[in-house]
């Protein structure tokens, strides 16, 4: 009995060596290695440093140098003063001093062969020279082969040798609790390394970017690392870093950074056509709101976006999307927003086909819409705040040609103040278009409870809805 018991806590004792080694393999492989050195007592310490070391090499040091013009006192642009004074057009323009400026921000190497640099349109925006500094201390000029302002990104290229690139992951795999670090050149102290978690995704509506989805961490952040890189515990590139929340300076555990699954479709266009072109549906949206949901009859699904307006001839003019319609799926993927809808169109190319589903009527519909280029001065977003209240202090009067009823005065008293706004234009009400105040009333009298307005304010329209 004693040797049948010896047996199995010799079995114990091997089964859980083999795991406990097993489990240290695995950790290796996943680049939380270890150091070769042991502690005091022979145990093998965990380090993210044999990562590193392959990544480091790839993230890089961006100067960049701006000549400015300094301001002069105003008297020297007053023609008078310097007919006065006997000051020359052409002595004026040399006693314009000058100042040359210079900022630091990071990059990363995406591409060893060719050069090709990965950092933020606002590290090199306005820029006169562009300096990327090695982590072996060796300096290259860059060019600047084309930016992405509205998602934030440049793409530079440098004439080097030897060069260590970065691993591309697919950030769609990313979830929240990943363990991320974040290499860049903070305060321009030199290449410097913080690790943290991803704390959320897809946010928007931060007000930083045209497009923006951004991967949020708690890894340190701090002004000089925008541009660099974000990596996972592979040492694969999931973001770049773009931005931080801290309206007192620093960091406060509130970083963004931009998904390179997002930054890539930028990437490949600037590289293939030195710019982005960018896919337009044509139409003006807005977010779902219960009482849109409920004015819409749309059941229990509250998220989405309202096409507010389909400019005529568009590609959701052509792939049958109407006015009303409540956008829920794009190429299958849920939609819960206008931003959500603005950046599944906006990334993607012109002549690209999408598969939209929407809500119309309560009844789920598909279109397939090709995008056309994104034309001059086109709305593309619009957001408002739907209304709760009637039309009490609200002075109409007929557009011209027919076109609708116009706002001409909203009372401060009224509790329509704030929603409604003069110059406001009312072209439909529950869903049946109006030409004049006379055929308004004439609907609103007909009509109980909730009033369920198109309003054109400016260049944009929007839904709102007035309850009793």
């Amino acid at each position: 009995m004693t040797n049948q018991f010896q047996t199995f806590r010799t079995s114990q004792y091997l089964l859980v060596k083999a795991l406990v080694f097993c489990f240290l393999a695995t950790l290796a492989q996943g680049s939380l290695a270890f150091f070769p050195q042991e502690d005091g007592e022979g145990r093998a310490l965990p380090s993210l440093a044999p990562m590193l070391k392959t990544v480091n090499p790839a993230v890089v040091n961006i100067s960049t140098y701006t000549t400015q013009t300094v301001r002069q006192n105003p008297l020297l642009n007053d023609p008078f003063f310097r007919r006065f004074f006997n000051v020359p057009d052409q002595q004026m323009q040399q006693l314009q001093p000058q100042r040359r400026t210079q900022s630091a921000g990071s990059g990363v190497i995406i591409d060893a062969e060719k050069g090709i640099v990965l950092t933020n349109h606002h590290v090199v925006n306005g820029a006169d020279e562009i300096t990327v500094s090695m982590e072996d201390g060796r300096n290259y000029t860059a060019t600047l082969v084309g930016t992405d302002p509205d998602v934030d990104i440049a793409v530079l290229k440098i004439d080097a040798k030897n060069l260590h690139s970065v691993k591309l992951a697919d950030s769609e795999k990313l979830e929240v609790g990943d363990y991320v670090v974040a290499i860049g050149n903070p305060f321009g102290l030199g290449q410097t390394v913080t690790t943290g978690i991803v704390s959320a995704l897809g946010r928007t509506g931060l007000g930083i970017e045209g497009y923006e989805n951004f991967i949020q961490t708690d890894a340190s952040i701090n002004p000089g690392n925008s541009g660099g890189a974000l990596v996972n515990l592979r040492g694969e590139l999931v973001g770049v870093n773009t931005a931080i929340l801290a309206p007192s300076g620093g960091n406060v555990g509130i970083g963004f950074a931009i998904p390179i699954n997002m930054a890539k479709v930028s990437i490949d266009q600037i590289l293939e056509h030195g710019e982005v072109r960018r896919g337009q549906l044509g139409v003006v949206i807005q977010d779902l709101t219960s009482e849109l949901a409920d004015a819409f009859k749309v059941g229990k699904h509250q998220r989405g976006a309202v096409i507010a307006e389909v400019q005529s001839g568009s590609a959701a003019d052509k792939a049958g999307l109407q006015v009303g319609d409540v956008v829920v799926e794009v190429d299958g993927k849920e939609i819960r927003s206008s931003a959500q809808l603005r950046n599944a169109v906006g990334l993607k190319r012109v002549g690209d086909r999408i598969l939209v589903t929407v809500l119309r009527e309560g009844k789920r519909k598909e279109y397939r819409a090709e995008l056309a280029a994104v034309s001059a001065g086109a709305a593309v977003v619009a957001s408002g705040d739907s209304s709760s209240d009637l039309l009490q202090g609200v002075t109409l009067r007929d557009a011209e040609n027919g076109q609708g009823v116009l706002v001409t005065a909203v009372a401060n008293t009224a509790e329509a103040s704030g929603k409604l706004v003069q110059g406001d234009l009312i072209v439909s009400v529950n869903q049946r278009r109006v030409g004049d105040v006379k055929q308004f009333s004439e609907i609103m009298s007909s009509s109980k409870g909730r009033l369920l307005l198109r309003v054109l304010r400016g260049q944009m329209a929007l839904w709102v809805v007035l309850q009793p």
